[in-house]
């Protein structure tokens, strides 16, 4: 069942403040914290499979394909994975999302007020 956009858009919420949260607690190279952002970006990646094309057009600069193709190769090419690119992705893209999705969900409730 799918679930309702404003959900995934909590979803993806969750999942950036729990990088964040991981970043400030530890060093990323810690193969636990590595392995819990990473399991985390395949979390927002499934979330932004389910979005739909009139919510991911309202925030044009994020790039919306490339991270549900990251979760496609973090969940499938997981021997392949670039400590680096997770590295730059937790620490400089997710705080991007973080913020495009949190303007979502203001839109999302001030039409549902």
């Amino acid at each position: 069942m799918t679930r309702a956009p404003r959900e995934r858009l909590l979803d993806i919420a969750v999942a950036c403040e729990a990088i964040a949260t991981y970043i400030e607690r530890a060093d990323v190279s810690d193969e636990i914290v590595f392995d819990a952002i990473r399991m985390r970006l395949v979390e927002i990646g499934e979330s932004v499979k389910d979005l739909g094309a009139d919510t991911v057009s309202r925030e044009p600069d994020i790039p919306w394909a490339e991270i549900a193709r990251m979760r496609d190769l973090l969940a499938h090419r997981y021997f392949d994975t670039t400590h680096a690119i997770v590295t730059t992705t937790a620490r400089h893209d997710v705080p991007r999302l973080a913020d495009a999705v949190r303007r979502l969900l203001a839109e999302v409730d001030e039409s549902d007020s």
